[in-house]
């Protein structure tokens, strides 16, 4: 009750605060606030742009630890200039009825994303889950679909991605017998794993049942073709696998890319000039950690490790949050936000969002540097 009452107070307290703020502003790390006055509740988001408007999808989450797991859902906001958002309500619900349902009541499902289908005009939601009671060990990927972006959206299956498949770049010693004691889950950052992933060959491992698939973003590129990009081989390896052409399973056509590196939250954006970048964390839990970035003239590689963008105080930190998403603006030639999260895992509903402007530096490295408050004017510069 008396979390209730303080954040209901601290809320206010923003709300009447903003009164002497610009409207037309982005405040990162304070309480954003929806045409209702309530605190938007969309994390580890992201953004898909159609007719005109701004759709913005993420996780559900209520008051207290349990919110770390899924009780709702998927919440949807609507924008037409990013700073004001619309409450749309929940588009994905989770299954209260059937506790055989891979997104029933208390599983965990992470970093909804959603892409538009040119050919058969659907909407695609795929986001990280661990159906109840696993913990993190399933390492699947969900799949839902709507004929609208309004939704609702209907859950079709969740799967592990490129079940039987090699990727591209496969290297003769993955195709080797496995031995048994490799054979385990090992946890999710590099303090578990005892070897060098591919002295371990997780991806042998994995494949008659499929790669695991954790953090991940999409991607669809000018061609429209679609990308599902996720930490893979517990978490130690990032996997590049594009979609099928309806963009509800893969192609088989995917490669693995820093090996033993234990990149996740990862995003991707593409310039007008045709570079690739890469902006991820490394894996330190709720913990937050320094970005990490790459570059590539192409999706699939080589992808230049650049290091960390972040090149203002608390850097290290990635300004205490970690990355969800890359927004390009639309209308502004090579102008992105990078939108991130401020993680409460003992109270995640209090989650505060951090979108910044993404500089890119002569087409060879993106820039973070942390604004108090800045609006899309700042794009103007470019």
């Amino acid at each position: 009750m008396f979390k209730k009452l303080f954040l209901s107070l601290l809320v206010l307290f923003t709300s009447c605060n903003s009164e002497n703020k610009s409207e037309k502003s982005f405040y990162p790390g304070e309480f954003w606030l929806d045409n209702n006055g309530v605190h938007i509740n969309a994390h580890g988001g992201g953004i898909l742009y159609h007719q005109n408007k701004y759709f913005w999808y993420g996780e559900h989450k209520i008051e207290g630890e349990i919110g770390n797991t899924a009780q709702v859902g998927v919440h949807l906001y609507t924008s037409v200039n990013l700073y004001d958002w619309n409450d749309e309500g929940i588009v994905l619900k989770v299954n209260k009825n059937d506790p055989s349902s891979d997104i029933y009541k208390g599983c965990i499902l992470e970093r909804p994303k959603v892409i538009y289908n040119k050919k058969n005009k659907k909407f695609v939601m795929w986001f990280h889950l661990e159906p109840i009671n696993r913990g993190y060990e399933a390492a699947r990927s969900g799949v839902a679909i709507s004929d609208s972006p309004f939704g609702p959206f209907t859950f079709i299956e969740s799967i592990r991605p490129n079940a039987g498949v090699w990727p591209l770049n496969v290297q003769d010693f993955h195709k080797k017998p496995i031995s048994s004691d490799v054979k385990k889950i090992y946890g999710g950052g590099p303090e578990h794993l005892p070897k060098h992933v591919d002295s371990l060959n997780l991806l042998g491992r994995d494949f008659e049942i499929g790669q695991m698939a954790r953090d991940m973003t999409l991607f669809v590129d000018d061609d429209d073709k679609a990308y599902h990009i996720y930490s893979s081989e517990d978490n130690s390896t990032l996997h590049i696998s594009q979609l099928s052409e309806n963009y509800l399973t893969h192609s088989g056509k995917y490669k693995r890319f820093f090996p033993s590196k234990f990149n996740e939250a990862p995003t991707m954006m593409k310039t007008s000039s045709g570079k690739y970048f890469i902006v991820s964390s490394g894996c330190t839990g709720w913990n937050p950690n320094a970005a990490r970035s790459a570059s590539a003239d192409s999706i699939f590689g080589p992808w230049k490790e650049l290091g960390n963008p972040c090149i203002s105080k608390d850097s290290l930190t990635t300004y205490y949050s970690q990355s969800t998403y890359i927004l390009p603006v639309q209308g502004i030639k090579d102008a992105y936000i990078f939108m991130a999260d401020r993680w409460k895992p003992e109270n995640p509903i209090e989650g505060k969002y951090i979108w910044l402007p993404l500089k890119i530096k002569n087409n060879k490295l993106v820039e973070l540097e942390w604004k108090e408050k800045w609006d899309l004017s700042i794009f103007e510069s470019n």
